[in-house]
């Protein structure tokens, strides 16, 4: 049985799950072990076993990928293009739009640097793009700026929205970790949005120069490089995609045989699932994503963090939480965004007490169901470590077809793209996972503002 709830806004003064709360059950282990490499939403994915990969279909922002890769060390705002890498572009410079956009030099001739949250039909034309996602619309950007303070720094060649070329960058500002442009933090794929062929060169080309004067260390790109010729890839991730346009039944009929028999097996003993927008359906996705990140030996996010991705997308329609029960009591819950056609899963966590309902795969299942049925066509999975074959395994299960997401980061101080490494695993980890639950929710208020 499904019960959604009525949208419901966080009241003032009202209990909170705050990391420093020491009521929060953080010291107890969740379902399933560690999966090296992975991406931190993934932390407890239903699992199941899978067939062989499907090609994904899915366009990757019209590039055409060019293989190799190089070093720069070429110096100067124009190092990019004198290196073969990007084409030469017009000498422009960024305008300031909104209200906390940075301070840009200004031409008649100039890109724009805007901030999502000042224009209300951001989203309507963000989603005229063919290949958007939740990620590039606004109530992302406002989670972030609200939560940890970075600045918007979104570069389009056009008006703020329209459909032409978009680079989504959010400025990190860290006494740890230095001043960088990254696009976007805590996203899984953020590609440019990009007009034509040379678009993105160009608008990374000026993101580089902008960053220069701005004093950053890095300019990171989550998505996109194929629209870099040569350019050589800081990290690399499967994504997936289950397309929802089709009935019920068939969607179901696509799932692996294992993944159908953990929905049947949920179904048959007993375990209930609710849909809702509500600040309390968060709250107890929050005690159940301290076990797991307590399990996987990572820290969880802040209690603020999630509070406002309550605030600005869940009850702003654009997302809900899953939650399943058994016999009244939480054991598996997940967090989804939607944004027009596309919607994303984003977080999940159990209790590992009940792994044998399977209320994680119960959680999806729904989740499919009820995202179909309002609108959406497709739902990402998130990302997947290359080296992680059995997380892969599992998303393919779901029905899922297969992308490859590459990401960019260039060093400014070196002037050359550099290798990033996946740190989803480690000598942290095992610091984490001994951690007692309060100290590991303080470390993550502290932390993760410094390694978006």
């Amino acid at each position: 049985m499904v019960t959604e709830n009525p949208i419901t806004r966080p009241e003032t003064g009202a209990r909170v799950c705050d990391p420093q709360h020491p009521g929060l059950p953080g010291d107890v282990s969740p379902l399933g072990e560690p999966r090296p490499g992975s991406a931190t939403q993934d932390a407890d994915f239903p699992k199941n076993s899978s067939p062989e990969p499907r090609s994904a279909d899915l366009p990757v922002c019209g590039f055409t990928e060019a293989p190799g890769s190089v070093s720069l060390a070429a110096q100067g705002p124009n190092a990019l293009s004198g290196a073969g890498i990007l084409p030469a572009c017009c000498s422009m410079s960024p305008t300031v739009q909104g209200r906390n956009a940075p301070n840009l030099s200004v031409n008649s001739h100039s890109l724009q640097a805007v901030n999502p949250a000042d224009f209300g039909d951001w989203d309507t034309k963000v989603q005229s793009h063919p290949h958007y996602s939740f990620f590039h619309g606004a109530a992302w950007a406002k989670v972030l700026q609200d939560t940890y303070g970075f600045t918007p720094l979104y570069l389009t060649n056009g008006a703020a929205g329209q459909d032409q070329s978009l680079l989504p960058v959010m400025e990190v500002r860290s006494w740890l970790t230095g001043r960088r442009g990254v696009g976007l933090p805590f996203t899984d794929d953020s590609r440019p949005l990009c007009g034509g062929a040379d678009a993105f060169p160009k608008l990374f080309s000026k993101a580089v120069e902008e960053g220069r004067k701005r004093g950053w260390k890095s300019l990171e790109c989550r998505g996109g490089r194929e629209g870099l010729e040569n350019a050589t890839p800081s990290l690399a991730f499967y994504g997936h995609y289950v397309a929802l346009d089709v009935d019920e039944a068939r969607l179901f009929a696509h799932l692996d045989s294992s993944a159908r028999r953990a929905v049947r097996k949920a179904e048959k003993s007993g375990v209930t699932t609710e849909i809702s927008r509500g600040a309390e359906a968060m709250r107890t996705f929050y005690r159940l994503q301290c076990r797991t990140r307590k399990k996987h030996g990572l820290p969880p996010q802040p209690f603020a963090f999630f509070r406002n991705i309550q605030k600005h997308i869940l009850s702003q329609n654009l997302g809900i939480v899953v939650t399943a029960s058994h016999q009244g009591r939480p054991i598996a819950a997940s967090v989804y965004f939607q944004l027009g056609e596309r919607a994303i899963y984003k977080f999940g966590a159990s209790d590992e007490r009940f792994q044998e309902f399977r209320g994680t795969n119960l959680v999806m299942w729904e989740a499919i169901k009820w995202h179909a049925a309002h609108g959406a066509r497709s739902l990402h999975l998130g990302r997947t470590s290359l080296a992680n074959d059995g997380l892969r395994r599992s998303k393919l299960g779901w029905g899922a077809r297969e992308e490859r997401i590459e990401y960019v980061k260039y060093d400014l101080r070196a002037d050359r793209f550099v290798a990033d490494h996946d740190e989803t695993s480690g000598w942290h980890t095992r610091v984490f996972r001994r951690m007692p639950g309060p100290l590991a929710r303080l470390a993550g208020a502290l932390l993760y503002r410094h390694i978006a």
